[in-house]
């Protein structure tokens, strides 16, 4: 299992291609309604088992974007980290999160562009052997110099 990593910053002048941060965090049905709350989506698969039972899923699922939203933490507290502004994000998802999941998102550094002091991030997140979400982001990182 992956352990959650130290938090903080990593400024763009500390940054190599092949860093990698993550974390690992159990999806509860708390985490759930809370999100349906604040995005104000309440779809019944996220919400009612007894609609869920009938989708193609089987089951209740968790919101995509709450699972993508690991990502947002390990960028905005890891990687690069602190004081790190989002510019771009895909996402493929693969696969259903449930409640009761431990969901390991990772971002990993796959290009540099330190004139611009923008960073591409290879990002993932899966259920034990399952991917459940890849993407790509673009951020721009912090630095020591001021522009």
């Amino acid at each position: 299992m992956l352990d959650n990593m130290p938090r903080g910053t990593i400024c763009i002048e500390d940054l190599e291609i092949g860093m990698t941060r993550g974390l690992s965090k159990q999806i509860t049905d708390r985490d759930i309604a809370l999100f349906a709350e604040v995005s104000t989506d309440h779809n019944p698969v996220h919400l009612d088992d007894a609609y869920a039972q009938d989708t193609i899923f089987e089951g209740r699922i968790a919101h995509g974007m709450l699972t993508a939203g690991l990502i947002s933490a390990v960028i905005g507290e890891q990687l690069p980290g602190h004081g790190t502004v989002y510019l771009g994000q895909s996402l493929r998802f693969l696969a259903p999160v449930r409640p009761g999941d431990r969901v390991e998102a990772v971002v990993t550094v796959t290009a540099i562009d330190h004139a611009k002091r923008r960073v591409t991030l290879e990002t993932h997140c899966s259920v034990g052997k399952t991917v459940v979400l890849k993407g790509e982001a673009l951020v721009l990182a912090p630095s020591r110099k001021f522009d």
